[in-house]
């Protein structure tokens, strides 16, 4: 009877671990990184001539977390190398998450479970990264570089200032090339040893998030249970940064964080992927005085393009955020941080930002502010902080 009932079980035993690790991972994704609008994206002509002639900057995707080949064009999510030649795209920063708890929400999580750990293990990604997480960032890393060089010249990785002034002088006269450099989403990436910073840097790694969603041994996170500030060993982390050229992202951190980081940032920062609270106030978004503060350093402000990001589901919300925001810390101090294959339901793909370019049109910008918001500002902060 057990060997009958074996004979009968297993089958679908198999075909559910099948299922687990050949579409696993693909429908998670389609889940998770929704687009509202499928492209083609209507815009106007003259959005259409002013975006051909733009420098685009995203200073935010995720899209290294879901095993794709980038190289490949996708249907499904946001990012790939091909969708971000034909949106325009010069440089996309593509940041990596190693842990995130499950129940995730923006008020109040726990390291306690990991999400990620699932997502590899049907993902087949190497072992190490089981138990590490600078292994898992590494991982994601070397993934990037691969796509690099398997790219024939079309996707070129960014890890210095040199590198991206000679890129963008041969973009001048390629315009069917991209790039990227990387980041990180919360110091755990670390494993709680700043020695793991100088590995990381090697990599390639030169933005780093102090916070994601959950307090770490570095610093609080604004949706953390205690949200402190930076500790001791996160001030050293701020010096060792600043001294790599490292950018320092204060995405997700908490209130006294921001306010701790500001008071000795002798270099700018950044803020990848937010919203403001002038236009849409929850936990997720920036103060004004936090605006001012950041814009104070040199930095830049990367505004994203989902519902909690900014109060709405298209490019007029978008552009109402960064209104605010260049309102309150200045032209020079604002960009774009999608959050592009980050779990969020954005408006279009990356091959959509042209509906951004026309919605700041239609909120009376003018081409050369626009030139800045879409880009130049942030390529002015990383050409002088790589």
């Amino acid at each position: 009877m057990k060997k009958k009932i074996l004979r009968i079980v297993l089958p679908f035993l198999l075909i559910l671990l099948l299922g687990f690790f050949l579409l696993g991972p693909r429908v998670t994704e389609t889940l998770m990184n929704r687009v509202l609008q499928s492209p083609p994206y209507a815009a106007s002509e003259k959005a259409r001539r002013l975006h051909s002639k733009l420098l685009v900057v995203d200073l935010h995707a995720d899209s290294l977390l879901w095993g794709r080949d980038l190289l490949a064009r996708s249907s499904r999510a946001h990012v790939d190398i091909p969708r971000l030649i034909e949106g325009g795209v010069a440089l996309q920063a593509f940041t990596v998450v190693t842990k995130v708890p499950f129940g995730l929400n923006i008020e109040r999580n726990t390291d306690r479970s990991d999400q990620i750990f699932l997502l590899r293990i049907a993902q087949l990604r190497p072992l190490s990264g089981w138990s590490s997480l600078t292994a898992r960032a590494l991982d994601q890393a070397q993934r990037l570089s691969d796509f690099s060089r398997r790219s024939e010249g079309r996707f070129v990785l960014i890890r210095s200032a040199t590198d991206l002034m000679s890129y963008i002088a041969r973009r001048r006269s390629e315009p069917g090339i991209t790039a990227g450099f990387l980041g990180i989403e919360g110091a755990h990436a670390l494993d709680g040893k700043l020695e793991n910073l100088p590995v990381l840097y090697a990599a390639g790694f030169r933005m780093i998030g102090l916070t994601h969603f959950f307090d770490n041994d570095f610093a609080g996170s604004a949706h953390g249970t205690v949200k402190y500030g930076l500790t001791a060993k996160g001030r050293e982390l701020i010096r060792r940064m600043e001294a790599s050229h490292i950018l320092v992202d204060l995405a997700h951190s908490s209130p006294q964080t921001i306010a701790d980081v500001l008071a000795i940032a002798t270099r700018p920062v950044v803020v990848s992927h937010s919203g403001v609270k002038g236009t849409c106030d929850n936990t997720r978004n920036l103060s004004d005085e936090q605006l001012r503060g950041i814009a104070r350093t040199g930095g830049v402000i990367g505004i994203g393009y989902w519902d909690t990001a900014v109060c709405g589901k298209d490019a007029a919300a978008i552009a109402r955020a960064m209104r605010h925001a260049v309102d309150v810390a200045g032209i020079d101090h604002v960009g774009l941080g999608s959050d592009f294959d980050g779990a969020i339901s954005a408006p279009f793909d990356t091959t959509g930002l042209v509906q951004i370019t026309d919605a700041l049109l239609a909120a009376g910008f003018t081409e050369e502010e626009i030139a800045k918001l879409m880009g130049g500002n942030s390529l002015r902060l990383l050409a002088a902080s790589l």
